[in-house]
């Protein structure tokens, strides 16, 4: 039987206009990855940011990234540590599906070192592009590791069952992908950067800065027909819809 958990690894604290227009005064989001386990293989979907953020966040993000956010990052916050808590073994995930390659989504994968990576072509592209990476935030020492690497184009149907499906939801960056995943329940959608918040969704409400604004619109119009379709979504960094979400050891049904 498939299981889905959730983690929060970490918080990013910043100024709210940087993440939707209008916005004002700070806000604490958190930093959310998540496990899968079916039965034909251990999924991550995300896996945070990287360990060097708990000691020395300006020399591993540089100064305008370290100016924008303040990182709140502890021991025992990271992936493989919330992994072990959990007895799974980080060394031993299959697969390990990148929604984008931002440093607080794609920052942990050196933690999971033996899975295929599964990334949208043109966001992997976009990463391995040097003039083009810098443009969209991209840091090769967060992703460019090594890992064997599956890139897909659209849509891909991880196990080959439908329940667990990578939908392209590109705007954010130029390759960003959700993940759709079938529980007993009734489906869920781990939206990442495709919505930021709830009111990104319901008020289309966008950040001021994006790779693709109407690519970005058309994603939030597909997560909201998968929404009246019943799927529940997943925001990517909403404090209010973090606070009502089952952590682990807990999935989420």
């Amino acid at each position: 039987m498939l299981k889905l958990y959730a983690f929060t690894c970490g918080t990013l604290t910043g100024m709210l206009g940087n993440l939707m227009a209008g916005g004002e005064g700070d806000i604490t989001v958190p930093v959310p990855a998540y496990f899968i386990e079916h039965p034909k293989g251990r999924v991550v979907f995300d896996t945070g940011l990287h360990p060097d953020l708990m000691h020395e966040p300006e020399r591993r993000l540089g100064q305008r990234l370290a100016s924008m956010f303040r990182v709140g990052f502890g021991p025992g916050e990271d992936l493989a540590s919330r992994l072990e808590a959990l007895d799974r073994d980080p060394g031993k995930i299959d697969i390990l599906i990148a929604s984008h390659l931002h440093f607080d989504h794609a920052g942990g994968n050196a933690l999971i070192p033996n899975a295929t990576l599964v990334v949208q072509r043109r966001e992997w592209d976009a990463g391995k592009d040097r003039d083009e990476a810098p443009k969209r935030g991209f840091d090769p020492r967060d992703y460019d590791l090594g890992h064997r690497t599956r890139l897909v184009d659209g849509e891909h149907d991880v196990f080959g069952d439908g329940s667990v499906v990578c939908l392209p939801t590109h705007g954010h960056t130029p390759g960003h992908q959700s993940l759709r995943v079938r529980l007993a329940g009734g489906e869920v959608v781990l939206a990442a950067d495709a919505c930021y918040f709830c009111a990104t969704l319901r008020e289309r409400k966008l950040p001021p800065r994006m790779f693709d604004r109407e690519q970005m619109l058309g994603s939030l119009d597909k997560l909201e027909a998968l929404e009246r379709g019943g799927a529940r979504i997943f925001f990517g960094h909403d404090p209010e819809f973090w606070r009502t979400v089952p952590q682990a050891p807990s999935p989420i049904v």
